[in-house]
């Protein structure tokens, strides 16, 4: 296969998955990790694709949103990191707010079984997995589910994180950044996340290092709003440091 082709078919995966890495990349392709490299940075320099810490993911497309399999399987060892390191910002005995994303259902599949905490959450992935916990006072925010991420939206959601303070709210996006803020890609999802943002004393984003300086196409706030960002050490330092200097507690695992 010429690199031209390889390059077409390795930007289709990336479209198709929401991320590629290199290792896989040269697994299948039976090429070097530095041929890899190289195609990698000929799509970066063409604006089709943006590097990141192990691989790349697509550029520019502020709509794309893959679907929940794709999630779970993108960055795993990352976001268990992530999930890991949260487990320590747990209020004992408080209440928290779990968004959705899978990252959280991450998060919650680690949460010991005899703790004891009141849970909200719109994600029935997250609830899911909390359900059969004895100490957790559950409750589900209800509303219409979105497919995509098996999270509830619109009135019925919004009302319900109106009428709730809670300690701590873990939150999730797919793009984060000093200048574009937190984004989604769906603006009934935004709204829910804004809703969640104003229903907490405190945020903590956990987010993988992929999401740094992407810009999707709904805004639910700024990281102004977030108190401490969870991420990966694949963090570019510059980001670290212009994260840190808006405010943002920075933790990298």
């Amino acid at each position: 296969m010429y690199a031209p082709e390889r390059q077409q078919e390795i930007l289709r995966l990336a479209r198709e998955a929401g991320r590629v890495d290199v290792l896989s990349l040269a697994a299948r392709f039976q090429v070097t990790a530095e041929t890899v490299r190289r195609d990698l940075t000929a799509l970066d320099r063409a604006g089709l694709l943006r590097r990141v810490h192990g691989g790349a993911i697509p550029a520019g497309r502020l709509g794309f949103e893959p679907d929940l399999p794709s999630r779970e399987a993108t960055a795993g060892d990352e976001k268990d990191r992530i999930a890991a390191a949260a487990l320590t910002e747990l209020p004992a005995g408080g209440s928290v707010i779990l968004d959705a994303g899978s990252t959280l259902a991450r998060l919650a599949d680690r949460i010991p079984v005899d703790t004891a905490l009141t849970v909200v959450t719109h994600a029935l992935p997250v609830a899911a997995r909390l359900a059969g916990h004895t100490g957790i006072d559950l409750h589900l925010v209800g509303g219409r589910i979105r497919h995509r991420t098996r999270a509830a939206v619109d009135a019925w959601a919004l009302r319900a994180y109106a009428e709730i303070h809670a300690d701590v709210l873990f939150l999730a996006a797919n793009g984060f950044g000093t200048t574009a803020g937190l984004t989604t890609p769906d603006l009934s999802e935004a709204a829910v996340k804004r809703a969640a943002i104003a229903a907490a004393r405190r945020v903590v984003l956990l987010a993988d290092s992929a999401k740094a300086g992407q810009e999707r196409f709904a805004r639910f706030g700024s990281l102004a709003d977030v108190s401490l960002l969870i991420t990966d050490t694949g963090l570019d330092p510059a980001d670290r440091a212009a994260i840190e200097a808006a405010g943002t507690e920075v933790v990298l695992v």
